[in-house]
This record gives C-alpha cells, structure tokens and sequence, in this order.
C-alpha cells in the first residue's frame, strides 16, 4: 500500500527517523584502528557500515549503542501537534495523544510501535481522530508498526515501560473544554499503585475511605511523602511503588523532602505512624475493599473472528482457526477478550484500515467493554501474542524491506566518486561476537564415568570425545572478587544416564560454593564463544571412553568408532584465532568436506591438510596449530581444493558433493527478559518491556532470552526449592518457546545467582553491582536507596581488574591443571598491541597500581574486552585514548598526541616507538603498524635487538631446551634472536620473514623447533 505526501499529515515527516541515534566503534581487525561514526538515521547506517568494509578491504569488528527513541504528539483542533521532549510523558486527562516508540534492532532494522492514548475526559472526536492518525503514521512508515489503544488507567505494560517508574495524568485538556492546570501552591494528594512489574497509578480522594489492605498507597504531602503498605500487598508490589515515590520526589519536590513508608496495622507504634494517621483524622479500621469498575478484571474469551465488510464486522464460521482464514485483500477483527486485534491485509487501502479500527471500536463500545486493549497489526508483522492465537500458523516469512534510503545514500556517494557497485544489496556487517570473559583464569575439567568424575590431566583437558560427558570449573579474577563458571559439555553421542549423572555432580560442585558459581548446560555443536574463549584450543573426537559409552555400543551392538592414533580420521578446523579454535571429527567422507574449512586428513601412513577455496591464511595457520596436537612432528601434505591427489580421495572413500556456506550458530537477537513462575511443573512468565536491572526482583526467578542463550536469573530470597529447579526452568522455557522463535533444544543454559552476575550477563543492562549486593528483600533495598540517595557501596576489598587480550599464564601449575602460552603475574598486567594510542587505550583499561609491562607482537589480533559497566572506572580518560587512536589513524604521518596517563604506560608507549628507517616513506600505514611492538622492561645488563627487544640464545629459545627462557610470548619465540642469529638460521632477514604467508612462517619455525 503506497502512501502519498498529500496524504500525509506534515507533523508525521521524519517521523521513526529523528527519534533514532547510532555510534558505531569500527574496529579495523588488521592493525586495530578504530574509527567511530555516528549515524542519526539508521537505514542509511548500514549500508556506510558496508562501504567502510568495502572500502578498508579488510575484516571489521564493530560496537554497536543505540538510543531508541520516542515522538508524541497531541490531537490539537483534529490535527496532531508534536510535544516538546521536556514534556515527554506528561499527559492530560482532557487530551488525546499519538506516540511512537522506535527501537533499533540488533540486525539493523527499526521497529515501530504505535499508542494513541486516550485520556478519561477527551472527546469522542479527539478519541477518533488520534485512531485515524494512528492509521496514517503507520502507512507513511511502510506499513509494519504495531498499534495499541492506550485507555487512561488501563495502559498497557509496553505502553508504561516507556514512561517508568509511572505516567500521572493531570487534570486539563485543549478541545475538551478545560484548561491545563497552572502551577499553584502544593496540594496534599492520595494516589493508589498498582502492579508487580510496571506500576498503574491514580489519584483518589484524600480520605481514610479510599485505603485498604490490598494496595498501596501513596500520601504526597507539602514536607513528606508517606507510603502506605496495605497488609495483603507483594513485597514487589512495595518495591515498585517506591520507584513512583522517588519519581513524586524528584518532580514535585526538587528531590527535597522526606519520606516514610507506614506497614499495615502497625496501629500507633512510632512517630511516623501517627503522624500519617493525624492527617486522617486519627486511626481507626479500615472497611473491607468494594469492588468498583475499575478493579473489574475483563476476562479472556475464546477467540472469535469477525470479517470486515462495508465497515461492519461479520463473523466468520469456521470449525478451527488457522492462517488460511485471513485473506490478504481484507482486513479482520479477532476478539479474545481483554486483546482485540485488528488485522489488516497488506492489499488493503488506507481507508480500509480506518474503517477496521473504527469497527472494532464500535463492536467494545456495544459490547460495553471500554478496557479491553486495540491492537492492530500488519499482515507479515504478526505480534507473538496474535499467532499464538491460532490453532496453526505457518512458519514466519521475511517482509522485504524498502531500499529507499539505502538508494539515496548510494547516490549521494556515487556524485562524489564513490563506486557503490554492490554495495546496495550488502548484507549488515556482523558483529563480532564477545565472550566478555577474562581469559587468564584456572582450568579443571573431569569425564564423567558412570555416577563419578576423572580428573583430567592437563594436556588432555581440552580432549573431549562425543560420546562423553564432561563437568569443567573455570575460576577467573572478576572485578572485586573470584568468579567461577561450573559447566556440564554433554557429546552429540553420549548416553542420557551420564548426562544425568553429570547434572547432579555440576549441581552438587556448585552447591558446595555455597550457589556462588555460574552454571552452564552446554551441548556438543552449540557452544557458546565464552566456552571456546575458556579452552582456547579445543577437539573434539568421535567415540567415547566412558563405561556408558561403551555399555550402550555393546547394547545396541552398533561399531565403536572412537578415535585411533591409526585410523582414517578427518578433522574440520574452525575458529577465530589461536585463542579460539577447534578442531571436530566428522565422517571421514568427501561429504564432510566444506569450501570454507580447513581439514585434518590422516591414516596409519600419511596425513593432509586441505584447504577450501574459501579459507584465509588465517585459517590455514590454524590448521598447522592443530597438527601440532593431533598428529605431532609429522609432516603433512597440503592439499588445496581443486588439486587435490588422487590418495587423498582414496582415503576418503572416493569424490562427492559437499557444501560451501560456513556452519553458523544461531545468531543473538535482541534480549528479552521474563519473570518467571513454576509450580507443579506449570510455567508461567511475563515478559517485562523496556527492562533494567531495577526489575529484578530478589524475590523472583527471571528468564533472559537472547535466542542463541538463556540465562536463568535467581534471587537471593528466592527459596531453596525453586533454586534447586532453575535448570529445568530453563529447559522448560526452551521447550514452550514462548516467543514462537524457534528455540534450539540445544541452546545454553546459564543458572545465575544474585550477586554473582559474571559480565556476559550484565552487559544486557545498565549494571550497578552494588545494587545486586545489598542485603533485605526488594522492599527494603529500594527504601534505602530512596531515603539516603544511592545504593550503599557493600565494603569488599579492592584487587586488580584483569584486562585480558587473550593471553594466559605459561607457568603450568598441577594444582590448577592449567596450560598457558604466556606469562602472566597477578602484579601486572600484559598490554598486547601494535601503536602507542593503543597502549593508551589499553593502559586506560587498566588498574592504575599495576605496573605495565609489554610483549613482542601479538599472536591474537582480536581484542576481547569485558562488558563496560558503570562500575568500569576512568571513563573520561577511555574517551580520550579512543580520541588518540582515532588521530593516529587518521594522520599516520603525525605522532599522536596521548592523554595523560600513568607513567608506566607513557615510558612502554614511548618503547613502542619504532627506530626509522631507509625508504620508510615509501611503507603503507598497515604495515608500519604491524611492526610496532611494545618493549618488554630489560633486566639490567640484558642486550636488546634492534628494536628493543631482549635477545637470548637459539639454544634457550628452541622448545626443546634444558635451559628454556621464561616470561616470554612461546608464540612469537623468533623474535628473541639477534638479528644476525635470525639471519644465520633462517636464512633471511625478519623484515622478509614477516612478509611470508602466515603457513610458510610456521613451517620454518616448525623446523627449528621454534613452533
């Protein structure tokens, strides 16, 4: 449906766009440059995303923030006249309104919401005039916004996620009749709240009559604002209305008054207490609550269809209801009580449309059912609660998208000379996944057999068999304290009995840390990148091990096909880097093979490593990493896709067809957050909109969704038996797939307790930990925030903040069970890049205490920072080496101007500096970056290497060395020798050396021992 500007109303131009603010950080993965874009209208945001791709040639790493935004106006004389954002959710009983609500999503698009707000006192034509323009501002933004009738008083829970803690109608209107209230002097009022999760407020008359047990009540008076807690009311309940008691506070008060919270048949028992009833007249009983209109619950109805023709709504007759009943030319009424839905067509005019909302208003008001919420939705942009309506409903196809915006911008580039060929149909840039997790912590992992776990030792701790299950304990030094992640991994192939068995065991080890550790159920072919990031280099083999495993085989009388040193075995190698790779065997079969892998191919008597013609060196440097493992000083014959030898197929059982599209993990789409409710294995949940941290509630079990997660939150108050069933929570919310998304029965389950919120949680909020730290249930922590301000800081001692960059410990503790491939001292911290503005950045991330030492150049070029959180101190200064990165990228030729910071990092970034050298003009900006190194601090009397670097003795460096060097990157082992030495034995110069392919560097190490 095409909607012309005359049709257009002018307030509704640019509308969803100016609402809508992006910052993007594009990290360029090469040499970790960073360029920052801000971008106000978002469908011209991706598409500049994909020219900076184009344009750098390289891969990027972006850091998305989005401010979503919201634009109301007011029905003025039947025309919508936009509201100043300083007024923003300051309503008018008298008045009508129209607001849109739109939220940029994570795979680039925007959603719209569209509530017209009707307040008690506004005319039936304003009423009818903001439904119209409702109609309208969703035509003129294609089509695809959800609209709600918003009833004074009966909002709903999206609705008021908007405007939290609360929305307070004031008296006045503009046609109506009245007039905006003027400012006067303070009015004592009585206002009741209601709602567990967002909170429902009106005013009501100042007198004891109004009050009762089972609400809460709020008394604003002109020095103290007292709260009244009716005896039957939820701790939650009291909680929320607190916010609204905060908010009184603020707006009303100048954050200036007092406030006393007053319980429910406390009688006279101190001051506060009987001052509030003096302002009653003195206590006496209150009378039981009378049900009024308002209290009245509107029921749910079976769902009944109606057709709308000529403007009136015909029932449709039908014995079930599916899909096929909704005729794309024709618009619907689906009545089911307190949801009535309108559905339109998406060949249907704009006239149609309004005559279908104005025939589902009529059909309540005949009804006589004025609280029952409208919703209307577009055919292809069905709400979760309308599909779930309906006996069946077939699988969600995508809408196409208008190109518009993306079209203009590609010809404004193309009069500037841009070529924008191809760029227009560019997919968005992925975001690189996080695991926000230090990685410099202590490993154990144990192989379930039958009802015990082996402790594995370190060289086999990342060697899991599909057929087996496994319990791993990762502890990792957390912001102020050690944190821990107890994980069960369960093989594609193993038995149910020890699956089983290593739940109760992971349950019983997280038990005895007193519930402090994360818990995490995690499945073969879906693991996380938090887990990958834990074991760096990771394989998997086929078969199994355990007496389950192997009980079950001999059972079925199936071929035990576990993993020999001298059978055929194919590996595909996958990963991001040395610090995440992995190496799976599949069936050995050309089948198995993929254009965009590397494979490990071996027999009794040869191996091979193939590579697709879709693989980087990057891979392919992977691959010679995992050779090392798998089959050790044996030399491997390469085997490029497309000429490959004939031995190679034999091996494999002869040529087939195999795919060429990379095995992806269900991409994290945006969060939602559930409370949650089990009871006799009943599940009900509640989604909360717009959410905070504020929501979780102490008392409750909440549900996080992000599609490729779950994550089960548990309040400290939470008890011991609802505990104990978080994980079956989690697989019943899996299970119910709540939101018709297709969840993975294999998703990852994450249990975690209040207080102990590792950071791949907590940066799905604006996080606070001092908030999840204080003591008393939900009631108790909000009335002292309210009173003294803030949340108290608990007192906890202070220790480093790890800043890891993928690096680990290289001292192998057999207490720890750990294996590290680099050094690292809990008294300072490593700092691995490329440019002095780096080294700012990094140094800024950084405790200030710690003294900062450096490494020769980085394996590991992807940067893995923790989630930033309010807690994350020296903000400002992290502003100022972003600006410092920023300059040096953008005036390679200058020497960038750092911010002012510690004196450690000013001597390391100026170590950092390279010697010049002959023709260095004539370098590329990648490549004199790629040479910056960072000095490592010299002992005293130790030589240095042309650039800085200390230098030791081939003999000390080789990995076979009696007397091997310590505290050095066992990665970068060349780098250590003298020039002259370097030259001596390879037989070139380093600059050379560092020119090959990443494979062919390897292969020469390999040979001299240095790999």
């Amino acid at each position: 449906m095409a909607v012309s500007m005359r049709d257009l109303d002018p307030a509704f131009q640019g509308a969803g766009q100016k609402a809508i603010i992006i910052l993007a950080t594009i990290t360029r993965t090469t040499n970790n440059a960073v360029l920052l874009l801000f971008c106000q209208h978002s469908h011209m945001f991706w598409f500049i995303l994909n020219l900076i791709a184009s344009f750098w040639g390289f891969p990027i790493e972006i850091s998305l923030t989005t401010n979503s935004g919201i634009e109301i106006w007011r029905i003025e004389n039947f025309r919508p006249v936009p509201v100043p954002k300083s007024s923003s959710g300051n309503f008018f009983t008298g008045d009508s309104y129209v607001i849109l609500k739109t939220t940029a999503l994570k795979n680039g698009a925007l959603r719209h919401d569209i509530h017209y707000w009707l307040g008690k006192d506004t005319t039936q034509d304003e009423a009818g005039t903001a439904a119209v323009k409702t109609v309208e501002l969703d035509a003129a933004l294609g089509g695809r916004a959800v609209q709600y009738r918003e009833v004074q008083g009966h909002e709903t829970e999206k609705f008021l996620s908007y405007f939290k803690p609360c929305i307070i109608p004031q008296p006045g209107g503009v046609a109506s009749g009245f007039k905006h209230a003027e400012a006067e002097e303070h009015k004592t009022r009585l206002y009741v709240c209601k709602g567990k999760h967002v909170v429902h407020v009106k005013e009501v008359p100042f007198a004891r009559s109004s009050l009762n047990h089972d609400d809460i009540f709020i008394l604003d008076t002109k020095s103290k604002i007292f709260q009244f807690n009716g005896s039957n009311s939820s701790i939650q309940e009291r909680a929320k209305a607190l916010e609204v008691v905060q908010y009184i506070k603020d707006t009303y008060h100048d954050g200036k008054c007092e406030v006393a919270s007053i319980e429910d048949g406390k009688l006279m028992a101190d001051a506060e207490t009987g001052e509030f009833w003096g302002l009653f007249g003195g206590f006496a009983p209150l009378p039981r609550k009378t049900a009024n209109e308002d209290d009245k619950a509107v029921d749910s109805l079976p769902a009944k269809l109606f057709c709308i023709l000529k403007g009136q709504a015909e029932p449709v007759q039908d014995d079930s209801l599916t899909r096929e009943l909704l005729d794309t030319n024709k618009c619907y009424v689906l009545d089911c009580g307190l949801e009535v839905f309108v559905w339109m067509g998406r060949n249907t005019s704009l006239d149609e449309r309004k005559n279908a909302s104005s025939a589902a208003e009529e059909l309540l008001r005949r009804l006589d059912r004025p609280k029952s919420h409208i919703i209307r939705v577009i055919e292809g942009f069905e709400t979760v609660m309308f599909r779930s309506k309906f006996d069946t409903w077939p699988e969600t196809t995508a809408v196409t998208v208008s190109e518009d915006g993306r079209g203009k911008v590609a010809a404004l580039l193309k009069r500037q000379g841009v070529n924008v060929k191809g760029l227009l149909k560019a997919a968005p840039v992925k975001e690189e996944p996080q695991p926000y997790i230090d990685c410099t912590g202590n490993l154990q992992v144990w192989r379930v057999n039958g009802e015990e776990k082996i402790l594995l030792s370190a060289s086999d701790q990342a060697k899991f068999y599909s057929g087996d299950c496994y319990i791993f304990q990762y502890s990792y030094p957390g912001d102020d304290k050690e944190e821990h992640l107890i994980g069960t991994w369960f093989g594609k192939q193993s038995v149910e009995e020890e699956r089983a068995s290593a739940i109760s065991l992971a349950s019983k080890m997280v038990e005895s840390l007193k519930f402090l550790p994360v818990q995490a159920r995690i499945y073969e072919g879906n693991e996380p990148i938090q887990f990958f990031t834990i074991f760096q280099s990771f394989i998997v083999f086929k078969g199994g091990v355990s007496d389950g495993y192997k009980k079950y085989i001999a059972e079925k009388e199936v071929p035990d096909d576990t993993f020999t040193e001298d059978s055929v075995a194919l590996f595909r190698v996958q990963g991001s880097g040395p610090d995440n790779m992995q190496a799976i065997q599949v069936e050995p079969v050309s089948s198995s093979l993929n254009s965009s892998y590397c494979y490990i191919l071996h027999s009794a008597s040869a191996v091979f490593n193939w590579s697709g013609n879709l693989t980087t060196s990057e891979d392919q440097e992977l691959v010679e990493r995992q050779l090392d493992v798998i089959k050790p000083n044996v030399q491997s014959r390469p085997q490029k896709e497309g000429s490959e030898s004939e031995q190679f197929w034999e091996l494999l059982g002869g040529k087939s067809e195999y795919p060429s599209q990379k095995i992806a993990r269900d991409a994290e789409n945006d969060p939602h957050l559930f409370s949650c409710t089990f009871s006799k294995g009943n599940m009900k949940v509640t989604e909360i909109f717009n959410f905070t941290q504020d929501d979780l509630m102490t008392e409750d079990t909440f549900i996080l969704d992000c599609h490729s997660d779950i994550f089960v939150w548990v309040g400290q108050q939470v008890d011991s038996k609802n505990r104990m069933q978080a994980l079956t929570i989690g697989e019943k919310f899996i299970e119910r797939d709540f939101l018709l998304e297709k969840l993975s029965h294999t998703a990852p389950i994450y249990i975690i307790m209040e207080g102990s919120e590792p950071h791949f949680f907590t940066r799905f909020f604006t996080w606070d930990s001092a908030k999840s730290a204080m003591l008393g249930n939900s009631f108790q922590r909000k009335l002292a925030i309210v009173k003294n301000g803030v949340a108290p800081s608990p007192e906890k001692p202070k220790r480093r903040t790890t800043v890891s960059y993928g690096g680990r410990s290289s001292s192998v503790l057999e207490k720890s069970q750990r294996s590290r491939s680099m050094s690292f001292s809990p008294d300072r911290v490593r700092v691995r890049g490329r440019s002095p503005a780096f080294n700012a950045l990094a140094a800024n991330f950084e405790n200030p205490n710690t003294r900062n030492l450096s490494t020769p150049p980085p394996v590991v070029r992807k940067l893995y920072p923790k989630s930033v959180t309010p807690d994350s101190a020296a903000a400002a200064s992290r502003s100022a080496a972003i600006a410092a990165l920023s300059a040096s990228f953008e005036q390679p030729q200058r020497e960038p101007v750092l911010p002012k910071i510690r004196k450690a990092s000013e001597e390391a970034a100026a170590a950092a500096k390279p010697k010049p050298e002959t023709n260095s003009k004539e370098k590329s900006m990648s490549s004199r970056i790629e040479s910056l190194t960072i000095q490592e601090d010299v002992k005293e009397g130790e030589a240095e290497d042309d650039e800085g670097l200390p230098i030791f003795p081939y003999k000390r460096l080789i990995t076979t060395s009696q007397e091997p060097v310590t505290e050095i990157d066992v990665t970068k082992r060349e780098t250590y020798l003298s020039s002259e030495e370097f030259r001596q034995k390879f037989g070139m110069a380093k600059d050379a050396f560092y020119k090959l392919p990443k494979w062919k560097q390897n292969k020469l190490k390999m040979a001299l021992q240095l790999f």
